[in-house]
């Protein structure tokens, strides 16, 4: 049985969804760590690295939202949604 005929709108729908949840996660996270709502220690070393994850969680919550708006899914399924175009 062939993975792509099996698959139905309501699975691309969940794909979706999903994908634009952990945008807003990654992106919440960058600004949680931005903010220093965790009440890390100021100290210059924590400070930096406080905002070190707030970089990182930010770069890459702006790259699964481009890969969002290119419809580009990926967990664990891209050989059969590229299949599907």
């Amino acid at each position: 049985m062939n993975m792509n005929k099996s698959q139905t709108g309501l699975n691309r729908g969940v794909k979706m969804f999903f994908g634009i949840f952990m945008v807003f996660v990654y992106l919440g996270m960058a600004a949680l760590m931005a903010l220093n709502y965790f009440d890390w220690n100021n100290t210059p070393l924590w400070k930096g690295v406080r905002w070190l994850f707030a970089i990182i969680f930010a770069a890459y919550g702006l790259y699964r939202g481009y890969r969002e708006i290119k419809g580009e899914h990926t967990y664990g399924m891209r050989r059969y949604d590229q299949d599907e175009e």
